[in-house]
């Protein structure tokens, strides 16, 4: 399928393989390639993409390219970055915009022609960067533009290349699938490709990288590894399978014993429970650095995995590790050449990526994204049940629940700047910051930033529109918390808080009540993950806060939070605000990016 491919080159986006993805799922067949590529390796497709990238092409740093890229006449789309690298080269001019983008924004077309053809004027497209194009090159003309990017998109329409300052491949750009299809066009792509051909692809391809070996499988029970354990008992059978789950003491309200018997009832029978509680949390006593907590647990599911593999006298040589690792996991800790390290998952830790670089691992779903994950579910006839259960990280509650030494923060000038920016915006909210802080990814790079809440009357519209605009405005924050409870925040206080059982088990009962509760008004399937998390912050001088973060999303790398009817929030925060040890609800009312779907 050479001559039918389309080319991604890897500038180290966060969306670089959902970029893959996203063509595949158009119907044409793509691989990704660093942009050092060869002129050899370039020249058998049909065209070529430019990914983004968290780089500025001006500086040191900046992703090495073959600029045989741009005379081989190949049709050509830059995204993002790519878009930038394409105005550089071409005699336009890149500068650091004075406001960033992250989120939504608003298309304006100026001009269709083939690559915005039956694309609406005024969609929402989706932003992430900062960097932005002052001048277009010679022959090339605007196409589209944004409030603040003059040039949103661009065109040579007689040499075939293009450019986008918004990223078409992530689920929130309304038209972006049409943009796409577009340029397939252009290129003149057959649109054969399909998830039945992976499926029988893959099965093959694990008989042979198996080959007279066995398979030592961690189960967590979540959508990941139980799709991997059928998908290992299609191409192997069950007699070369262990299956493993470990209780980490980090799992939901009666998770372990829920899994168990999901997977008895789908004649998987032979998933072994290891109760490793005391371990794990032995291992993050008083551990608060999220990347620390990431690495200690995944390090130990690896000790974990070789203490039972010899006391089964299993022969090493004779087994390989199997893993529900999918693509997000290994692009958010950095899995590729130009990626920046966004949080480091617990099956991408250093011990892991040893036995990698060994062959000691075997990760079937690797090149996938969630939603794809789901569809070859139903290939392999499981039930949608299963299928469609919420994701849940490997590390579980350890990452829901926040950590601190306690301390002081002096967070009145950003509060301040808060506030006048809300003044000067014209929004009746009140803005508290928050001394404690979250992960983020913004422009393609890790943050790890203070959290802002607003108080006032909830309208989550405009809380979105605010939401937005603070994260964009406010290089201190990532993310912004809406108070359900109590309404008026008159003093936060950072309290000493580590992982321990106790407190574990609250945030258990408080996540069990937002599931609950979500089921009993029937959005469990179109809520796509609810994280509920606990932050050490008192309000109010009583007890801690928990965080409500119902997000919709298909893949994992973009998220909108989701708005709940109010009725339902309004049963959970009475339920939740009715443990004792908890004095506040908060509402996660922001975007991936800049956030992250999870807080750590």
């Amino acid at each position: 399928m050479d001559n039918e491919r389309i080319l991604v080159l890897d500038f180290g986006s966060q969306y670089t393989h959902l970029l893959a993805r996203r063509v595949r799922q158009l119907g044409a067949y793509s691989e990704i390639l660093a942009p050092t590529a060869s002129r050899e390796e370039l020249e058998n497709c049909r065209g070529i993409i430019l990914s983004g990238g968290p780089a500025s092409v001006y500086a040191e740093n900046a992703p090495k390219f073959n600029p045989e890229i741009f005379k081989l006449g190949k049709p050509i789309l830059g995204l993002c970055y790519g878009l930038q690298l394409i105005a550089k080269e071409m005699g336009g001019k890149v500068k650091r915009g004075s406001v960033k983008e992250y989120g939504t924004a608003k298309v304006k077309i100026a001009k269709k022609g083939k690559l915005l053809n039956n694309v609406k004027d005024n969609s929402v497209a989706w932003m992430s960067h900062g960097d932005k194009v002052e001048k277009i090159p010679p022959q090339f003309e605007n196409l589209a533009s944004t409030n603040d990017c003059e040039f949103a998109a661009i065109a040579n329409p007689e040499k075939k290349i293009f450019g986008l300052q918004f990223h078409p491949e992530v689920t929130h750009t309304e038209e972006g699938m049409k943009v796409l299809g577009n340029f397939l066009d252009i290129c003149g792509c057959e649109k054969k490709w399909g998830m039945k051909n992976y499926l029988e692809e893959k099965v093959e391809e694990i008989r042979k990288e198996v080959g007279g070996r066995k398979v030592f499988l961690l189960v967590s029970g979540g959508v990941d590894s139980t799709i991997v354990l059928a998908l290992l008992h299609r191409a192997l059978g069950g007699e070369k399978i262990y299956a493993m789950h470990v209780d980490n003491g980090f799992m939901r309200k009666d998770e372990s014993r829920t899994v168990k018997e999901e997977l008895d009832k789908l004649g998987m029978n032979e998933l072994n429970v290891f109760d490793a509680s005391k371990q794990f949390l032995g291992a993050v006593k008083g551990v608060t650095d999220p990347e620390d907590k990431r690495k200690i647990i995944g390090n130990l599911f690896v000790e974990i995995a070789d203490m039972q593999i010899k006391e089964l006298s299993l022969n090493p040589d004779e087994w390989i590790l199997g893993q529900g690792t999918i693509y997000p996991d290994t692009i958010e800790t950095g899995g590729t050449k130009n990626a920046d390290l966004i949080k480091t998952h617990h099956n991408r830790v250093k011990a892991i990526q040893e036995l990698i670089d060994k062959g000691k691992i075997i990760e079937p779903l690797k090149l996938l994204y969630k939603d794809e994950v789901r569809e070859l579910g139903q290939e392999l006839g499981l039930p949608l049940n299963l299928v469609n259960r919420h994701p849940f990280p490997g590390p579980g509650l350890a990452i829901r629940a926040l950590c601190s030494d306690g301390g002081e923060e002096n967070l009145d000038e950003l509060g301040k700047k808060a506030n006048k920016l809300l003044k000067e915006w014209g929004f009746n909210f009140r803005a508290v910051p928050l001394p404690v802080k979250a992960v983020g990814v913004q422009g393609d790079e890790r943050s790890y930033r203070n959290v802002l809440a607003l108080e006032g009357k909830m309208n989550c519209k405009e809380l979105e529109e605010c939401s937005t605009k603070l994260t964009n405005s406010l290089g201190e924050i990532n993310r912004v918390v809406f108070a359900l409870a109590p309404e008026k925040i008159e003093s936060v206080k950072l309290l000493k808080k580590h992982l321990t059982k106790d407190r574990l088990d609250l945030l258990r009962e408080a996540d069990a009540i937002s599931m609950e509760e979500l089921s009993n008004a029937g959005l469990d399937e179109e809520v796509w993950q609810f994280p509920t998390v606990i932050i050490p912050v008192e309000v109010n001088g009583d007890g801690e806060s928990i965080v409500l973060r119902p997000v919709l999303s298909r893949e994992a790398m973009t998220a909108r939070f989701a708005v709940l009817p109010r009725e339902v929030i309004a049963k959970m925060v009475e339920r939740i605000t009715s443990l004792e040890g908890v004095g506040a609800v908060f509402y996660d009312v922001t975007h991936k990016p800049p956030a992250t779907i999870e807080w750590e």
